[in-house]
């Protein structure tokens, strides 16, 4: 978030910009109990920072998943996406933090949260050896055959970046 000029009516003081940094810091931090106080009094839970990053893309991608309920719990956008079109349950996958994609698809994330290059969150997971995170995103109906805009599949993937627990599961599933 910037400020602009003085006369711009709709500029920002310095105090509203502080105000919304503290927010943005206390869910990267994964201060849930004060995310919840302010929730409760009204802070947008989409609220978004200079780079378009949600409060709730920012727990997420930080592992905390005790911020992600509390945003979920006060209608967070679980779909909302950053400048970059990367969902929470992207960055999360891509982090490796289990229990915050459980949480995510628990508030209704979609599974696949593809992003703009067609790599879904199972993607994502398989390229970094995820092993933990690929099972769950196909226990809840992750498309094993999706391939994203350069026709790479989540095993296409896996092996290309030298994955083999995750090539090795996905070879089982594919051949079940």
């Amino acid at each position: 978030m910037t400020s602009s000029s003085p006369n711009d009516p709709g500029a920002l003081d310095d105090a509203t910009l502080d105000f919304a940094a503290k927010m943005f810091d206390l869910a990267r931090h994964g201060n849930a109990d004060e995310l919840e106080a302010y929730l409760a009094k009204g802070l947008p839970p989409n609220l978004r920072d200079h780079k378009g990053d949600s409060l709730l893309m920012l727990a997420a991608y930080h592992g905390h998943d005790a911020a992600v309920c509390v945003l979920l719990q006060h209608k967070a956008d679980a779909g909302l996406r950053n400048d970059n079109g990367q969902t929470p349950i992207a960055g999360a996958a891509f982090k490796g933090h289990v229990a915050v994609v459980q949480a995510l698809l628990d508030g209704g994330a979609d599974v696949e949260g593809a992003s703009p290059d067609g790599k879904t969150a199972l993607m994502i997971a398989a390229m970094f050896n995820r092993l933990e995170i690929v099972e769950l995103l196909l226990a809840h109906g992750a498309d094993i055959k999706a391939r994203s805009a350069n026709g790479a599949t989540a095993l296409e993937a896996a092996r290309a970046m030298g994955a083999p627990d995750t090539v090795a599961l996905l070879e089982r599933r594919l051949a079940d």
